[in-house]
This record gives C-alpha cells, structure tokens and sequence, in this order.
C-alpha cells in the first residue's frame, strides 16, 4: 500500500465512521419510540398458546397500571392532614415516601391492599411502580401493551432509567433502549446490562455520584438464610475487588484436593471452607497463593480522558474506575497524570471525588467550598433580610389588625411548613442512631403536634408549673406568670423561626451554589482535553485531543509486558467503526511491525517507511490450525469476539478452560474463527444432545439458530 493509497483510504474510513457517529449521536438524542412488535412469531402447539398468554399477561399488566394510576388520582393528598397538624403522617415516613407517591393520600394504598388481598408494602410498592411507567416510563408501557415486552423487563427500565432526574436525558435513555431491544431477543439480564451501559454513558455525572455513595456504604452484612440453622454472609464491594474476591476463592477451590474418606464437595462448597479458612484460620491452612485473572475492555478514548464506560470481566463500570485500575496494577501510580481522576477507591480521601472531573479547569469552587460560599452569601442575604424584619415590626406592619384568639393549649401548635418539617425530619433520621422509632423523630420535631388539645392533665401540669398569680389593681389578681410564659412561648418561637429561616436558607443557598458550580463544571470539562477526548470520533482523533500525559501513559500501558499485576500484555482490538466488530486482535509490538516493510532501515525507523505495503500481511483474525484445538492467539481472538456465550439470550461467561466449539464437527469443519463459537457448558451441551435444533454460523460470526418447532432466532457477536 503506498502512501497515498493509505491516505485515501483513511481519508474514505474516516468520513463514514464521520458520518456513521452522526447518525448514532441523533439516533441516541432521539426520544423516537419504535413500532412495537412481539420479537418472534406465535409457534404451533402448546408453545403458542404459552406464547400468547405471556403477551396476554403483559398486556393486562400495562392495563393494570395504567387504572391503578388512575385511581391513585382520585385519591389526591390535599384530603389528608398537612403536615404539623395533629394525627398527620410522621414526618420520618412523609420524607421516607416516593416522589411519585407525594400527591397522593396515604390511605389510597390501604384501600388497594383491601380490594386486592395484598399487604400495605406490596399495595405501596404497586403504586409506586404503576405511577411511575405512568408517567416517567410511557415508552415502557406502551412496549409491553403491544407485547414487544414481558414484565420481566420491567425491573431494569425501573431500576436504571427512571431515576434519571433529567426529563429529557431519561426520555432518550428510555427511547434508545426501546430501539435497541426492537425485533430481537432480549432478556431482562440483556435489557439490564445495556441500561447500566447506556445510563453510565448519558448520565455519566449522576452515576459516578451513586458510586460514590455506595462505595462510601460498603460494608459486610448478616442476614438469616431460609433454612434454619443456615446465614448468609453479603459483602458490598466494588466491581474489580469483588470479581477478583470471587475467582480467588474459585481458584482456591480449584487447587483443593478431594478427601479421599470423605463426601464429594461440589466447587461452590469448596469456596465456602476456603473463606471460612483464610479467614478464621489465617496461618492454619495449606492453601497456596493463587492469581486471578480480569478482563478488562476499555476503549481508547475512555483510557484518554473520556466518559466512555468500560468493562470488568463483562460488568460496565465507569471510565474513572477502569483508569484507577489499570494504574495500580501496572505499576504507574507514580507518574500518573494529574488530569485524571483516580482517587475512587476511598472517597473520604480522594481528590477529587468521583463526580468531580480532575481534568476540568476549575471554573468554580471545590466540592469541600460550596457549603463556605452558601453560609457567607447566606449571612450577608439574612442580615438585609433581618433589618427589614425588624424596620416592619416596629413599624407595626406585621400586627394583625384583628387578631383571632388561642386557646392556651393551642400555643406552638400551628402548622408547620411541610418542606420545613420534612428537611427537618430528614435530617434528624441522618443524625438519630439505627433503630430509633420514627415517629418519635416526628414528636421531636413538632412536640405540641403530638399533645392532645383537649387533655385537663396536661393543662393541669402547664399551670402548676406557671408561676403563682400576682396582686393586681383593686386587689384582682394579674395573670403575670401567664404573660411571662406567652413572652418566652413567643421569644422562643421566634428563634426557632429564626434559626429555621437560617437553615432552609442555607440549604436554598447550598443547592443553587452547587448547582451553578456542576454546571460550571461540566461546561468546562466538555471544553477541555476530556470532553474533546469523549466526543472524539474515533481511536486517533481521540488520541490528537489527548494530553501529552494521557498519550505517554497509555502508550507505556500497551508497551508493558506480563508480570506484576497484569498476566499478559494488554491486546489491542481493532474494531469496524459502524459496526463494532472485532475484526483483529493484536498488541504493540505486532502492530509496529504490521506499520512498515521490515527492512533494516525502516525497522530501526518504522515512522519513516513510505514502501509500497501490498502483499504483506496485515490485521485480521487468526489462521487457521490444523489440529482440533485453537492456537493461542485464534482462542484469545475468538473469545475476545464472542465474550459470552452466544446461545440466544444466553449472558453466562464462556468458561475460560474450554466450550470453544465447532460449528461443523471436526475434522470435517475446519479449526477457524468462522467454524468457531463461545457457549456456556450447559448450552455447549445443549448443542450436541438436544433433538430437532440447528445451528449454523457465519463467517461473521452470525449465528442463527432454530428450534425444533420451527422458530428463527439470529444473534451477533457483541459489538465494541
């Protein structure tokens, strides 16, 4: 290939995958809904019938929410008591409760366990979820009324799209999953996993904060198992720690010998008496060191500085996550770039913290400033706010002309301000030990709420309490213990407001300054070297918009070899840029020798080789073997191609100590990437023993298979 060859040629790559990211870049901002369809066709026979009452049952099921919607808005929250009033909800459980169930009363959910012989959680949960694919999942529920859905898929849209806060964001989320999952196959684990991905990708900022939060609860948890004399031991970790826990633990098994006297242990108990050793009996046992390997696939652009999610061992995890990785386990701590943002693993310590972009110019005040900068502008706003308090009291502004009398029982009994009540209650939750009873949370807040307005007692014990009653004019007695309890009872009101108005402020203040500050923020990365990196159109324009630093790490990262904390080098995977195919995978080294003619001259100065390149190999799969097992770098492509096992709706690993299978059985198909295939060990069995299924397999890697009533099902590798 000569030089000028090469250029039109990339010139001609690079304009369509120009073009292909323009249509995948409007297709994803879409909030366009497919045509909703059932992905396969109705077979013969009792699977039909199955087939036909499942699209039945998720028809029904849209129809279901959409009256228990209806019938949460007749029952709106304006008939229950406020909040502040006596018998109202506590407060605890009034902040506690969904934002989509805050309009509607609290006694609707009692109905709807009556009418549905349901308990009130179930009744609560049923609401939220019909309320919620109301009226922030309509695509959803328009996908499963037409049947293109079951109400297994259900759970991931819940789980993952409708948190989105952003409208507009969930919208497109919503809608380039729905287009995703038209005409194909999809299972909920499928659905589930392309959410995570997709939600990481758009709503990048919010998910690096839930991450941080849950890195921040991590923790190991007790709980009792279902049989009695049986507890479970859960433990919240992150992905690369508890992937490398969990093979640790395998590979420990894996080494255990069998007692010769004794039952035949399957591998999962094996784990179970390797953490009870390594952990018990630390010291005591005979296990030896063992290595756990981790596949990590990162794009060019996310190892650069970008947001584009990654994967360990086939979990999508942020691009920050995968960056820290990556360092510590290549040994660059040290000379790690200070424009990325590595400090994930303890976020009590890290700077920046994960939601915060290290390599964004600081346009605004730190994450540790904003609460300063509220309480500053807070005081000076109050001060102004104060002296026209204080200007309209003494000018008798704020004197109610005609003043209703108040019962003395009833003083400090008003109602509160909700948003008040529920901040306050919040915030009492956040700082009350676990297990303290809500409602006295509630009781806390607002004491004289709690206190019955007609109780003799009670007033009873307020005026043995008051002060004795002085001698007035003409010998009548002058209540002026009652006027000294009103004045503190109104001096102590006062502050309280005070110091409420002081708070809400503050918090009004906090929430504008960080709003202002992420906006801020996020428009100055999307202007510096990461958002260049992240909207880059592919691997070399996202390397040109990288840093010096950024460039120099990734290229002493794919020039690193095995050993230390990587168990082989990193590979390369040179994929289509419309379609996302793998179509070579190869590492430095090749790729250097690949770029020029292997003359001396060239070889010592591979830059400067301007030879014709034709006839030479270049990149693509691994050739053929002639024996029945894959060579080294054919297995490692096939896998790396396939990922997991390629059985329709099928997300399970491809083990990695076999299951590699030949489409046409050997010696008659030959041992090739086009005759091969990844499948689990249980559909690897499924293929040869199960009657009346076909399988046959593309050069592409298309594999299509049918079933033994006549069903078509098609499925691709996964794309990069």
């Amino acid at each position: 290939m000569t030089e000028g060859s090469a250029g039109d040629w990339y010139a001609e790559a690079r304009r369509r995958a120009v073009a292909s990211s323009r249509r995948r870049r409007a297709g994803a901002a879409s909030t366009e809904w497919p045509e909703f369809a059932p992905p396969v066709a109705l077979s013969e026979g009792p699977l039909g019938a199955v087939q036909a009452a499942d699209r039945e049952i998720a028809r029904l099921t849209s129809v279901r929410a959409r009256a228990v919607a209806e019938f949460a808005e007749s029952r709106p929250a304006t008939a229950d008591r406020a909040q502040g009033e006596p018998g109202a909800m506590s407060a605890a459980r009034w902040a506690a409760r969904p934002d989509v169930l805050r309009p509607v009363s609290e006694w609707a959910m009692q109905e709807l366990a009556v009418a549905l012989s349901i308990t009130a959680g179930a009744a609560e949960s049923l609401l939220t979820r019909s309320l919620t694919l109301v009226h922030r999942l309509p695509g959803t529920l328009a996908a499963l009324e037409a049947g293109a859905l079951h109400q297994g898929h259900l759970w991931p849209m819940l789980e993952h799209v409708a948190p989105i806060a952003d409208d507009r964001v969930r919208a497109e989320v919503e809608a380039e999953l729905l287009r995703w999952a038209a005409g194909r196959i999809t299972t909920p684990a499928q659905l589930g996993a392309k959410a995570r991905r997709e939600v990481t990708r758009r709503d990048c900022r919010a998910a690096l904060r839930r991450l941080q939060r849950a890195i921040a609860e991590r923790g190991v948890r007790l709980r009792s198992a279902a049989t009695d004399g049986m507890s479970s031991v859960t433990s919240d970790l992150t992905v690369p720690e508890a992937h490398a826990l969990y093979r640790a633990l395998g590979a420990y098994a894996d080494a255990l010998p069998d007692d010769p006297d004794g039952p035949v242990r399957t591998r999962g108990q094996k784990m179970a008496d390797c953490l009870l050793d390594l952990v018990l009996r630390p010291g005591e046992h005979d296990l030896p060191p063992v290595r756990v390997l981790l596949t990590v696939v990162a794009s060019v652009a996310g190892l650069a500085g970008g947001d584009e999610p990654a994967e360990i061992d086939g979990q999508v995890v942020p691009a920050e996550m995968v960056r820290a990785l990556l360092r510590t386990l290549a040994g660059h701590r040290g000379d790690q770039p200070a424009t990325d943002p590595t400090g994930i693993d303890d976020p009590a310590d890290s700077q920046p913290p994960p939601h915060r972009r290290a390599d964004a110019p600081t346009a605004a005040a730190s994450d540790a400033e904003p609460s300063f900068v509220a309480e500053l502008a807070d005081d000076a706003e109050l001060a102004d706010w104060w002296d026209e308090m204080e200007r309209r009291v003494l000018a008798d502004e704020l004197v109610d002309p005609d003043p209703e009398p108040l019962p003395d029982d009833q003083i400090g009994a008003g109602p509160i301000d909700p948003l008040f009540l529920a901040w306050m209650a919040d915030d009492a939750l956040h700082d009350d030990p676990p297990g303290r009873d809500p409602d006295d949370v509630a009781r806390s807040v607002a004491p004289a709420a709690a206190e019955p307005a007609n109780d003799p007692a009670a007033a009873a014990q307020r005026t043995a309490d008051l002060p004795a009653a002085a001698e007035g004019v003409n010998g009548q007695p002058v209540r002026d213990g009652w006027w000294a309890a009103a004045d503190r009872a109104v001096e102590e009101a006062g502050l309280a407001a005070l110091e409420a108005a002081r708070s809400l402020g503050r918090a009004r203040q906090a929430v504008r300054t960080a709003t202002a500050a992420d906006t801020a923020d996020e428009s100055a990365w999307q202007s510096g070297p990461g958002g260049r990196v992240s909207s880059a159109v592919d691997a070399l324009d996202a390397l040109a918009a990288a840093e010096e630093t950024q460039r120099a790490w990734l290229a002493g990262l794919l020039a690193a070899t095995g050993g230390g904390g990587l168990v082989d080098r990193p590979r390369i995977a040179v994929t289509d840029a419309l379609t996302g195919a793998l179509l070579a995978l190869t590492d430095l080294p090749e790729l250097r020798r690949t770029a020029h003619c292997s003359r001396p001259a060239c070889t010592r100065h591979p830059d400067r080789c301007t030879h014709d390149l034709t006839g030479r190999p270049g990149l693509g799969p691994p050739g053929p073997t002639d024996g029945y097992r894959p060579s080294a770098p054919l297995d490692r492509f096939v896998r790396a191609r396939d990922r997991r096992c390629r059985f329709p709706g099928c997300r399970r690993r491809v083990p990695r100590g076999g299951e590699l299978d030949h489409n046409t059985r050997h010696p008659l198909g030959e041992t090739s990437a086009a005759n091969l295939a990844g499948y689990c060990t249980t559909d690897h069995r499924g293929k040869h023993q199960a009657p009346g299924w076909r399988y046959e397999l593309d050069s592409d890697g298309t594999l299509t298979v049918t079933t033994p009533t006549g069903l078509t099902v098609s499925t691709d590798p996964p794309p990069y």
